[in-house]
């Protein structure tokens, strides 16, 4: 699924049948790539780069590699134009036939988090953006400040099976693709419960992900909830772990023709939210099943 985009308006039914999803899809939500999103900025008297960086909340280093022709240290011309990147980094050359993963090992950064940040490209372009944190460490890369406790629930009142597990695989004739989180097979009809105590950032319908609730939780952690039938909450309310959230349907775009809850755990990073292995974090007396014949 592709990364969460907020959106201001909120579904305010209450478990309410949502309708069929026409034959024409919303186009995917993936945010567009970070190169494309450089937004330009007028210096004013005085300004420099380590001014600018700190207005953006960026490193001087990363204004710096993206407009090389200023100096670093002394105020640029009244009038400049300087081009300001949507997180810190870097952007490289790609060398040809490099995949997400070739780009990790060389970069330390998540061939996922790589792979989101691009704009969902199956494989690099030319260019890629590299992102860097501001403490200097990537995002997404392995810290333990990455592990959850865990989530006190199952998202599903049945015993959980798994129709697609997180991670990459191989997407019939468009190659490989990365999957940020799991696929539990479900009848529709079946109710979706929170895994852990929230907020509700979102209600709605998100491009692929189809009729979607997200929930923020303590430490910069949030699950989302895809693909549903009806929805039982709104955006704003204060959640229980094992509250009705609404239940599985099948809008949207799913990976999976069999109906299923497309369920996600993500982390707040300096790129977002990223996402993470949702079998880590479920309780551990929470058994996920093979598929039948898998």
């Amino acid at each position: 699924m592709p990364p969460f985009r907020s959106l201001l308006i909120s579904l305010s039914f209450l478990t309410l049948p949502l309708p069929a999803l026409a034959q024409t899809l919303p186009a995917p939500a993936c945010n567009a790539p970070a190169l494309a999103r450089l937004t330009p900025h007028t210096s004013t008297a005085g300004q420099t780069i380590a001014a600018i960086a700190a207005q953006y909340q960026l490193l001087p280093e990363t204004i710096a590699h993206f407009n090389p022709r200023f100096s670093r240290t002394s105020a640029l011309p009244v009038g400049s134009t300087v081009l300001i990147p949507p997180y810190n980094g870097i952007q490289i050359t790609t060398p040809n036939g490099a995949t997400w993963k070739d780009l990790a090992n060389s970069y330390g950064v998540r061939a996922d988090v790589l792979f989101e940040v691009n704009g969902c490209q199956k494989a690099p372009g030319a260019v890629a953006f590299i992102p860097h944190s501001q403490a200097g460490r990537p995002p997404g890369s392995i810290n333990s400040g990455d592990l959850y406790e865990g989530l006190s629930r199952s998202p599903l009142t049945i015993p959980l099976q798994q129709g697609l597990g997180y991670g990459w695989y191989q997407r019939g004739e468009q190659g490989q693709t990365f999957h940020n989180g799991l696929d539990l097979l479900a009848p529709v009809g079946t109710s979706v419960q929170a895994a852990a105590p929230g907020i509700v950032a979102f209600t709605g319908l998100e491009g692929d992900y189809g009729y979607l609730v997200v929930i923020n939780h303590a430490a910069g952690r949030q699950t989302r909830y895809a693909h549903l039938g009806a929805i039982a909450v709104n955006m704003g309310d204060s959640v229980e772990a094992g509250q009705r959230l609404g239940t599985v349907g099948t809008s949207g775009r799913p990976d999976l023709a069999t109906p299923h809850l497309h369920f996600e755990v993500r982390q707040q990073a300096p790129v977002g939210w990223v996402a993470q292995d949702p079998t880590l974090h479920l309780p551990p007396d929470v058994e996920i099943l093979a598929a039948p014949g898998g």
